[in-house]
């Protein structure tokens, strides 16, 4: 099988494509520029076998030639809540038009379903049952599962698309919610730093939500599905006392608004049904491990 990951120069590509490629899966990556650094770390004996196709994802012919030749589609490209707060329209090209371009294309190969990456931004800060996006970014994913559930019912492509919340791990180094992943490499380095909001959120590891990933691909599904990743409910003086205790000269500490998005979710019996096997990192082990990488 050979995969198109979209947004392949991204965090979370590297670790979806680290765990594909360990899987003997043929791996094509597509994004505006080619950046395999993240992906050698993680995979070092592997990187190399990823084919590259440059182009841009608000470019309907880029889409449709980068997934000429694959079988399958993840959808990683985006950008994040800083950048679509600052040009809108440039984030709803990318984040909106990039994903109906995906779905055209996958129909036009024969491709039955498509894989993407939603966003738990797609909740306001109260209720984790009922989306009500505050930011541009959240508007736009919530949009992006709007067209996925018209595309089932017009043209009967499937999909699965993944609301993580906060994502943390190697390499997840930009966007509002980096601080707990930036926090670990401060850790690491013996290095200050002040994580950029309080309160309490949800943290996934990584390599959990790559997990995800890469079981939807082996499940067979219709329908349009949108699932939550809610990771650990955590206090960020949770995390502050955790790197303290994995790294004691840690000087680390949280300044800021709460992140505008709920931390109460329902719990989701499709998704265990789909993905009996969903890994779920303790967040220890994933702080230490995040640590580790950076040391």
């Amino acid at each position: 099988m050979r995969v198109l990951v979209t947004g392949g120069s991204g965090f979370l590509a590297a670790w979806v494509m680290r765990r594909l490629l360990a899987r003997g899966m043929q791996v094509r990556a597509f994004d505006v520029r080619e950046d395999a650094r993240l992906l050698r770390a993680l995979a070092p004996d592997q990187a190399d076998d990823v084919q590259w196709r440059t182009g841009d994802i608000a470019e309907a012919r880029d889409v449709a030639a980068a997934l000429d030749g694959c079988d399958a589609v993840i959808h990683l490209a985006g950008v994040l809540t800083p950048a679509c707060s600052a040009d809108p329209v440039r984030g709803a090209r990318i984040n909106l038009i990039g994903t109906l371009n995906v779905f055209d294309a996958a129909i036009a190969c024969g491709i039955g379903s498509v894989l993407y990456a939603s966003s738990a931004g797609v909740f306001g800060p109260d209720d984790g049952a009922t989306p009500f996006p505050m930011t541009h970014y959240g508007a736009f994913k919530l949009a992006c599962e709007g067209s996925a559930r018209a595309y089932w019912h017009d043209r009967r492509i499937a999909s699965v698309g993944f609301r993580p919340l906060v994502i943390y791990g190697a390499g997840r180094e930009t966007g509002s919610s980096a601080g707990p992943s930036l926090a670990c490499r401060a850790a690491a380095r013996g290095e200050p730093y002040t994580i950029p909001f309080t309160g309490v959120t949800g943290l996934v590891y990584a390599d959990d939500v790559a997990a995800a990933y890469e079981l939807a691909l082996a499940s067979k599904f219709d329908g349009a599905h949108v699932f939550t990743l809610a990771g650990d409910i955590t206090p960020m003086e949770s995390v502050i006392a955790q790197l303290k205790a994995i790294a004691p000269d840690a000087h680390i500490d949280a300044a800021g608004a709460p992140l505008p998005i709920a931390t109460s979710f329902p719990d989701d019996p499709a998704l265990a049904r789909l993905l009996p096997d969903l890994p779920r990192t303790p967040l220890a082990d994933g702080l230490q491990q995040t640590v580790d990488f950076y040391r």
